[in-house]
């Protein structure tokens, strides 16, 4: 009962939208944690628990070994290709004290991580349209309580998967719970927010929420795991999705069903549309580059810059905090200087950014391409939501369960592609050339942005059957 009578107290002295976008900003919070957690240990999980504890020790541990070795060799000319390779086997550009063993290993890891990765963004593109439908049915309440309750059970599967295939379900799992997370969450905010200004503002605070996520989740992950074991990250995510599901039973309505009153648009009305498309599109390439660096990084640094695991999700640190100050800078700006011009931005710093990753040699070299990144991708994502409101609003009905269902495809098809399409090309022709054709495709696709300056609306045409009966009167 006082439980209750608290909620109401908070409901009574609080603006309604304002705590519905606080519930819908930790909503994404723990989505993302527990997004962006998996991805930078998904390497070091596997490469314990299938490689072999006995297999882990360090080149440099052996290295007192060797030269101890070296040290009873005879004085002679042979002792010096020996120290020769001595240096060779625990030297890297990067790093010159530790190194993985098993680098043909970590090397073939990129496809298995990256399919790993890429089965939430399958599910997750799988369930979308489902959701867009039963929003339809139930409202925006109830299917954000079932995303809690989906995210809750995958974050315990996570915690207590010991092989590769537990570990594919939980994330199937996550990826239907993010789908039933974010399309009723953004769906909500454009309703709750008619005003394209308030609108803007709301969702920038909205995806600030996604950005404290990427911000905790990668460096969060990775110092867990190494220093106090694999279950605990998962089991503290549990424990804030407890906390979320706590907060919509208080400030929304999950037990109630309340169908949209507006008739939704078709589906496929929305995907002929070419603005949608330009638009959605945009999203999908974004992503889909996000999607290819977030396994393969990791795994480069293992092969090539030795890094130990808990930097392993510290290198997109950098990304994480630019993609929150450009969420936060250019919320309100991009309604002022063109959404359009934003995204178009975005892409291009995205591009520029991703050609310079091959060329750091150890982690303090990936700085200021993540950093170039993230702000990339803020300054983008900042856009993109509010943008796809706008143009279902001017171009279609005010229904927005369809629309965000789309803008999630659009994500989870680059989601999908990326991981699995980086960590084959990564296995193939190199990480070089995977940075290169994605730096490529991003600045080749931003000028079609231009497109989004001015979309027209709904053309007005006048019923047939009205034609018809004004032709008549006309002849008489």
């Amino acid at each position: 009962m006082g439980g209750c009578s608290s909620c109401q107290c908070l409901k009574e002295k609080c603006d309604p939208r304002w705590l519905i976008l606080f519930v819908i900003a930790v909503a994404m919070i723990v989505d993302c944690i527990l997004f962006t957690v998996v991805a930078p240990i998904a390497p070091a999980i596997l490469y314990d628990t299938e490689y072999g504890k006995r297999n882990t020790t360090f080149q440099n541990s052996s290295t007192s070994y060797a030269v101890s070795s070296y040290a009873l060799l005879p004085e002679s000319s042979s002792r010096k290709p020996y120290l020769d390779q001595i240096i060779n086997t625990t030297e890297r550009p990067g790093n010159k004290g530790e190194c993985y063993k098993g680098k043909e290993y970590i090397h073939n890891e990129n496809v298995r991580v990256g399919l790993l990765l890429a089965i939430k963004a399958i599910m997750q593109l799988l369930t979308n349209p489902i959701v867009g439908k039963l929003i339809n049915r139930t409202g925006y309440d109830a299917p954000l309580f079932w995303g809690f309750l989906i995210v809750f059970l995958s974050s315990l599967m996570f915690a207590f998967s010991n092989s590769y295939a537990l570990l594919c379900v939980a994330r199937g799992i996550q990826g239907i719970g993010s789908s039933f997370t974010t399309v009723p969450a953004l769906g909500m905010l454009a309703q709750v927010y008619p005003d394209d200004a308030e609108r803007g503002r709301a969702m920038g605070i909205a995806m600030s929420g996604v950005a404290i996520g990427l911000l905790a989740g990668a460096p969060f992950g990775s110092a867990m795991y190494e220093f106090v074991g694999k279950t605990s990250p998962f089991l503290v995510i549990a424990a804030m999705a407890l906390l979320n599901g706590a907060l919509q039973l208080c400030v929304l309505r999950p037990t109630k069903l309340s169908p949209t009153a507006i008739p939704p648009t078709p589906y496929k009305n929305l995907l002929l549309d070419p603005y949608i498309m330009v638009t959605a599109v945009g999203l999908c390439i974004a992503n889909f580059t996000f999607g290819m660096l977030e396994p393969t990084i990791p795994i480069r640094m293992m092969e090539i810059m030795c890094a130990p695991r808990y930097q392993l999700g510290l290198a997109f640190l950098p990304s994480v905090i630019t993609y929150f100050i450009g969420l936060n800078v250019f919320g309100g700006l991009a309604q002022k200087i063109g959404r359009w011009l934003c995204i178009m931005l975005g892409l291009i710093i995205l591009g520029i950014s991703t050609l310079f990753m091959p060329l750091a040699v150890n982690i303090y070299g990936l700085i200021g391409p993540t950093a170039a990144l993230g702000f990339g991708f803020g300054l983008m994502e900042t856009s993109v939501m509010p943008l796809m409101a706008q143009l279902v609003d001017l171009r279609h009905t005010s229904d927005y369960g369809g629309i965000y269902a789309i803008a999630d495809i659009a994500l989870c098809i680059g989601y999908a592609l990326g991981p699995s399409c980086g960590g084959a090309i990564a296995k193939t022709l190199g990480f070089t050339w995977l940075a290169i054709i994605l730096g490529i495709l991003n600045i080749a696709y931003a000028p079609l942005l231009f497109l989004l300056r001015n979309p027209p609306g709904k053309e007005e045409t006048m019923p047939v059957l009205s034609q018809e009966e004004k032709q008549e009167e006309e002849d008489l």
